[in-house]
């Protein structure tokens, strides 16, 4: 007992240790993500889903809101959920017998690579992550004690992670498949299993009725992506990928998928190497990005911990050094890939010097390469941004104000505006992207629009003529942010012809999704 006191203590050191970190690696220079300002905004809007997402990270999101949006409320959540997903890998290499050195193993892929930023966005990825663990683990648990306590767990955890991020019925998917390949298949035959099961329906049922009761809008987020970001991804590069999210890591992974696949010892945990295939070959079949598989990863890390220490026991103990000094030697160099720890000036200097500027280290979703990761070019200028729209609204007399909408062509710009915007006594910034189309109002006149636009070109389109006067008043100038260049153009004096066009417009986006 006091052994098993000590090895907890050790994960709860680590999990702390786990928590903090990533706040003391990134420099104060970089702002929120631009999909954290959806997220946040989404929970200013309580509901059953969104276009993007189902509804719980919008949970945390309010409970951020009501503690004033700071940037260690918006950061708690991931870095929380990290803790938790280790304390969880933890207790697999515990339930497997694992000791302190697997621990510490198990801990290091939570440091060196993918993890070290998903866990610092608010972002649905920290939860998924967190599921699918979860998932595993009460499965795993199962097979240990035959108790049925784990299989409520492994239902309640799919429910939950339903309600998360959608990409969770990939993995439940791949471990009912991997049970129906195993002796674990009887498990299919328990009531526990079907009524925790029905548990988990129960859960995300409010989101599946959500989801009909406007049109569906998952799958017309999903034709989004596959337009405009999956027809992009290969399969020699979703694999390449595979190795690279957590290459200082990866024979531990390796070693992980080799002990359920192939060890003796890792027999009754077989379904759990089928299901990793089945992750991996579902989401080539859709398509999917390399990221989408990330949340089966901590469950390989655990089993591959747990086979090394064993490996490790007798005569090749000197092979414990020799793991720990590689994961530090490749992954001390890429912790600046995984987290913006300097500005953006050092770091690209930075990946210059290390040849990663050729890279997918920063190689963006235009298939592109610059300066910086897609990422933390998406974490600069928002301020900026909004302090020259607070500049060109300033402008306008108060009468003018009152008859004048802010309105962004992304969710992005509009989420960074409302963060923002009320230091410098902005109104509400609308935009028609993403899940702010729902929150347009119906009945919307416009007399004047602040514009933020992410078209260069802009002023040259035919609308512009149908306003009294048109002025670019100013654009982003960060050399470094993805924003770069997006347009603040003041227009007056709407006329008819274009209220007609835009409710028209925002009607018709409406309509496709029955809202």
């Amino acid at each position: 007992m006091k052994q098993t006191n000590r090895y907890w203590i050790l994960i709860i050191v680590l999990a702390v240790i786990k928590f903090i970190l990533p706040f003391i690696l990134q420099s104060p220079v970089y702002e929120p993500h631009r999909d954290e300002f959806l997220y946040l905004a989404e929970g200013n809007h309580p509901s059953w889903g969104y276009m993007e997402v189902p509804p719980l990270l919008s949970v945390f999101a309010w409970v951020t809101n009501l503690f004033g949006q700071g940037m260690f409320w918006i950061k708690l959540w991931p870095s929380l959920f990290g803790s938790f997903t280790f304390i969880v890998v933890g207790a697999i290499v515990l339930s497997l017998g694992g000791k302190s050195f697997a621990l510490f193993l198990s801990f290091l892929p939570f440091i060196f690579g993918v993890f070290l930023r998903i866990h610092f966005l608010f972002q649905p990825n920290f939860l998924e992550v967190f599921f699918w663990t979860m998932l595993g683990y009460g499965m795993i648990r199962y097979t240990q004690t035959k108790s049925a306590k784990w299989l409520y767990i492994f239902g309640i955890s799919a429910g939950l992670g339903m309600m998360s991020k959608y990409s969770v019925a990939f993995f439940i998917v791949s471990l009912i498949a991997g049970l129906l390949f195993t002796p674990q298949r009887r498990v299919l035959l328990n009531k526990h299993f079907w009524l925790a099961s029905f548990i988990g329906l129960i859960i995300f049922l409010p989101n599946i009725f959500w989801q009909f009761q406007n049109n569906l809008p998952v799958i017309f987020h999903m034709k989004e992506l596959q337009r405009n970001q999956l027809q992009y991804v290969d399969t020699p590069g979703f694999l390449i990928d595979q190795i690279l999210m957590n290459l200082p890591c990866v024979f531990l992974w390796i070693a992980g998928f080799w002990f359920a696949t192939f060890a003796q010892k890792g027999k009754p945990y077989r379904f759990a190497g089928w299901a990793y295939i089945f992750v991996i070959v579902l989401l080539i079949v859709l398509h999917g990005k390399n990221y989408y598989s990330i949340g089966v990863y901590p469950l390989l890390f655990a089993l591959g911990s747990f086979y090394l220490e064993q490996f490790t026991l007798k005569r090749r103990r000197y092979l414990r050094y020799v793991f720990v000094i590689i994961i530090f030697i490749v992954g001390l160099p890429l912790v600046p890939a995984a987290l913006p720890t300097a500005s953006p000036e050092k770091l690209a200097n930075y990946y210059q010097s290390m040849g990663f500027s050729k890279t997918d280290v920063v190689k963006w979703e235009d298939l592109e390469h610059h300066p910086l990761p897609q990422d933390f070019s998406d974490m600069l200028a928002w301020k900026e941004m909004t302090i020259k729209m607070a500049a060109a609204y300033r402008t306008l007399d108060s009468n003018e104000k009152k008859h004048t909408i802010l309105f962004c062509d992304n969710y992005g710009q509009a989420g960074a505006v409302n963060f923002y915007g009320k230091k410098y006594h902005l109104p509400e910034a609308y935009s028609d992207n993403a899940s702010f189309l729902y929150w347009l109002p119906d009945s919307l006149h416009i007399d004047h629009i602040l514009l933020l636009t992410d078209d260069k070109n802009e002023m040259q389109h035919s609308f512009i003529h149908d306003f009294n006067s048109a002025v670019a008043f100013d654009s982003v100038t960060n050399s470094y942010a993805r924003e770069r260049g997006s347009l603040i153009i003041l227009l007056k004096g709407a006329n008819e012809k274009f209220n007609t066009m835009f409710k028209q417009k925002i009607s018709d986006d409406k309509a496709r999704f029955n809202y």
